[in-house]
């Protein structure tokens, strides 16, 4: 029977030094619904995506060069099918963001906390610890409740992407953690395969449409700009480079409650920057979220 390989449980301080890059790409990746929504609309979803992968590409392809040439077909085939599933995440998840309120889209794709943890028990044929259950459904209360304020509205098409993205980055974190060969590799070289491949995929969908990503870069203001910096830099380059590098020191459902705080995080930006406010359960769930990933982070381990 095939299984997954976990990494050993790490000692406490090692374990932060793993954690801290997972939470600060959780903060960026909550930033990064007020940045979409600011820049794109449904007709540029697929033109900001080519801009905002093919940004990054050229630096990441000359600082992964040697990584590059020294990875063999079967390393050059999981990375491409790993790119595959992440231009697959990136296109549910900006396209839902665009037909759904950002409030349902944190919410929503917070369920790969419920997800992973389920799906990897599944693969290995094991049951989930309950306090790893206990911790992850105490996250998604926390959720709710923090989302509430914001107003939970009625489904729409938007939600059923945004589920979708939640079931696409499960598998991603646990193809991630499967494909023996993608372990062996270094993480910059696969990060770019996958990011390669995404802006080719992205590429191939937006021929022939009505607007084209020189077009939509050329109707770009300073604003425009900054926030597509912001989405390449930091929640595309940094974010999957330090997922890759975690999943490989830590469990993937660990890997997944940590990222999980994005709801958090996209509720902080939306007070700093949006000039939303939250009532009292938007506090407390806030604080069950916060509870509930420290809960995780023992139980997981």
């Amino acid at each position: 029977m095939s299984t997954i390989a976990v990494p050993r449980p790490l000692a406490p301080r090692r374990a932060w030094l793993t954690d801290l890059p997972l939470l600060l790409v959780a903060a960026v990746w909550g930033g990064s619904y007020l940045a979409a929504k600011d820049i794109t609309t449904a007709r540029t979803v697929l033109a900001v995506l080519v801009l905002r992968f093919a940004l990054v590409l050229p630096a990441l392809v000359l600082a992964s060069w040697r990584g590059l040439r020294a990875l063999g077909p079967a390393q050059w085939r999981g990375a491409g099918l790993l790119g595959l599933i992440l231009s697959g995440i990136f296109l549910l998840e900006t396209y839902g963001v665009v037909h759904t309120s950002a409030t349902n889209a944190g919410l929503i794709i917070s369920l790969t906390m419920i997800f992973t943890p389920l799906a990897e028990a599944a693969v290995t044929r094991t049951r989930p610890a309950r306090a790893f259950l206990g911790a992850a459904a105490l996250s998604v209360l926390g959720v709710v409740l923090l989302t509430q304020g914001g107003g939970f509205t009625r489904p729409a098409a938007g939600d059923l992407l945004m589920l979708l993205a939640a079931l696409a980055r499960t598998v991603h974190v646990l193809v991630m953690a499967r494909l023996k060969h993608v372990q062996k590799a270094g993480a910059l070289p696969l990060t770019t395969v996958q990011l390669g491949t995404a802006v080719v995929v992205f590429a191939l969908l937006s021929t022939g449409s009505d607007t084209t990503p020189w077009a939509t870069a050329a109707d770009f203001g300073a604003r425009e700009w900054a926030g597509l910096l912001f989405l390449s830099a930091l929640c595309t380059l940094f974010a999957f480079f330090v997922q890759m590098w975690a999943v490989r020191r830590t469990s993937p459902s660990r890997v997944s409650l940590l990222l999980g705080t994005e709801p958090l995080w996209a509720a902080a930006a939306g007070i700093a920057l949006g000039g939303e406010r939250l009532g009292a359960l938007g506090l407390l769930g806030g604080a069950l979220v916060l509870v509930g990933t420290a809960w995780g982070r023992r139980s997981a381990g």
